[in-house]
C-alpha cells in the first residue's frame, strides 16, 4: 500500500483523526466525524466534510467525500463497510483492547499512509511519557484501589488500556475492564479512588449526583474527596492523547508530585444529604 498511499481518507474515529494529525497528514483527511473536532480542533475548519460515526455511518454519506480509504473503529456498521468495499474504497477498521494495540493501530495507520517513520515516531513518545509518569509513581508504599468507569447505566468499568494507565500510575483498578459491574461490588471493594469518563459525556458527569444515588457517600474516595471526572475524550480516545489522560489519572492519585492538568473534575461536597 504504501507504493500508493491513500491521498483522501475518512475518519469515522476521532482516534484515526488525532493519529492523522500526529502524523502531520490532516491534509489527506477530506471527511471526519462532528466527534473529531472535540479532540482535534484543527479539522473544524469548515474544508472536511462532517460524516456520522462508525456506529451511526451510511456508506453513501462517506462515499461523498470520494475517500480512497476508510478508517473505522469497532463497533462499526457491517452494512456500510460492505458498500465502502463494494465501491472499492480501502477499509482499514481497528478494534484496540490494549495500549500494545493501540500501538500497533498508529503504525499501522503510517504504514499504509507511506510514513512508516511518522508512526514509529509517534509511539515512540508516547511510550516515552508514559514510562517517565510511571516512573515518577512508582515508590509509592501503597497502591491506591481505583474504580474508572466509561458509563454510569448500565455501570460499566472503563477499557483495558484504561486500567493499564491506573497500573501505570502505582493504581490497583477494581473490577473487569470494559464489563459491567454493580455499584454493590464498588461498594464493597472500598475504593480509594472513584473516576468517571463517561464516553460523549466530555467533563460533564454530576458526580456528586451519582455518588449519593449509588449510596457510596460513605467510601473511602468519598470521605477523602477523591472523586473526579477525567474529560471523555483524553481516557476513551484511543491514541497518544491517552498520554494526558495518564497525566490526569497521576494527578488523581498522587496530587502531591503532579501539577494538576487540565481535563480533570474534583468533586465538591462530600456530606450524604447535600451531595
Amino acid at each position: 500500500m504504501s507504493n500508493f498511499p491513500p491521498q483522501r481518507v475518512a475518519c469515522l474515529q476521532p482516534s484515526a483523526t488525532l493519529t492523522m494529525r500526529d502524523l502531520g497528514l490532516l491534509d489527506r483527511v477530506v471527511a471526519c466525524t462532528k466527534y473529531c473536532a472535540d479532540v482535534c480542533p484543527e479539522v473544524a475548519d469548515g474544508s472536511r466534510a462532517v460524516v456520522p460515526d462508525s456506529w451511526t455511518a451510511k456508506a453513501q454519506a462517506i462515499l461523498r467525500s470520494k475517500p480512497d480509504l476508510v478508517i473505522a473503529s469497532v463497533p462499526y456498521q457491517l452494512e456500510a463497510v460492505g458498500e465502502i468495499l463494494k465501491a472499492g474504497v480501502r477499509f482499514l477498521g481497528l478494534a484496540p483492547r490494549r495500549l500494545a494495540d493501540i500501538y500497533g493501530d498508529i503504525l499501522t495507520i503510517a504504514a499504509v499512509m507511506g510514513v512508516p517513520e511518522g508512526g514509529e515516531s509517534v509511539v515512540s513518545k508516547m511510550q516515552a511519557d508514559i514510562d517517565d509518569i510511571g516512573r515518577q509513581c512508582a515508590d509509592q508504599t501503597r497502591r491506591l484501589r481505583v474504580f474508572c468507569e466509561e458509563w454510569g447505566k448500565p455501570l460499566i468499568a472503563s477499557q483495558p488500556w484504561v486500567a493499564e494507565l491506573v497500573s501505570q500510575a502505582n493504581g490497583n483498578f477494581l473490577g473487569d475492564a470494559g464489563k459491567t459491574i454493580s455499584s454493590e461490588e464498588i461498594l464493597r471493594a472500598e475504593p480509594d479512588v472513584l473516576i468517571a469518563a463517561w464516553c460523549g459525556a466530555g467533563d460533564r458527569v454530576r458526580l456528586e449526583k451519582i455518588v449519593e444515588q449509588r449510596g457510596w457517600t460513605n467510601t473511602p474516595a468519598v470521605r477523602a474527596r477523591r472523586v473526579f471526572c477525567i474529560s471523555d475524550e483524553l481516557l476513551n480516545t484511543p491514541a497518544a492523547s491517552l498520554v494526558q489522560g495518564l497525566r490526569a489519572i497521576a494527578w488523581a492519585l498522587h496530587p502531591e508530585r503532579f501539577p494538576r492538568p487540565e481535563g480533570i473534575r474534583q468533586i465538591s461536597l462530600v456530606h450524604s444529604k447535600t451531595v
